[in-house]
């Protein structure tokens, strides 16, 4: 069962909205499959205490504990539809990528903090396969620098990556680069929660 998603909001509500407490309600998103798998993870959640219930949801208590816990169940290397060499700057493919697609890891950080803690070589994006095939070509795996990620339909709905996504999305990329910008997103990440608990 796809719960990420529901991990996505959670986060997103936290660190780009300052929200701590939720309602089941405000994260269905409408159809039968979504309660279940809210239910699921909020169920794994209050198991390793990262959250306590409330009479109308849930209140987040281990914010940092629940990223960390998405990050160990997501991998976006699990979920890659395309890869090819594109035989250009990394900044020159960013701006290349289809209508609709969001970047991710290195290039979402640089697009959201508008700094770079290190230099890299690839490009991580969320989007679909057609469109990248139709834009690029055939795939091409021999060191691909355009790496793109199925997006789900939950992330189609932000007009740029949740900062809680660019997170589990370089904690899963073993790169030494990856390291530095995780360690980096990491500290933002802190400094964001003291700010929303005073």
């Amino acid at each position: 069962m796809d719960v990420g998603w529901v991990y996505r909001e959670i986060m997103y509500g936290i660190l780009e909205k300052n929200q701590y407490h939720f309602t089941l309600k405000e994260l269905d998103a409408g159809d039968g499959s979504s309660m279940e798998a809210i239910n699921y993870a909020t169920q794994r959640l209050e198991g390793i205490e990262v959250i306590k219930r409330t009479s109308d949801g849930f209140e987040v208590t281990e914010p940092k504990k629940l990223l960390n816990y998405w990050a160990t169940i997501w991998n976006p290397k699990d979920h890659v539809v395309y890869k090819t060499r594109v035989p250009k700057k990394v900044d020159e493919i960013e701006g290349m990528v289809p209508k609709g697609s969001l970047l991710t890891a290195y290039s979402g950080f640089k697009l959201t903090f508008n700094e770079m803690p290190a230099d890299y070589s690839e490009v991580w994006v969320y989007g679909e396969e057609k469109a990248f095939e139709d834009k690029f070509g055939e795939p091409e795996f021999e060191e691909a620098n355009l790496i793109v990620v199925q997006i789900d339909e939950h992330l189609k709905k932000f007009k740029t990556i949740p900062i809680g996504q660019i997170y589990v999305d370089l904690w899963n990329l073993s790169n030494w680069n990856a390291s530095v910008f995780t360690e980096n997103l990491e500290k933002k990440i802190d400094k964001i929660l003291e700010g929303t608990r005073k």
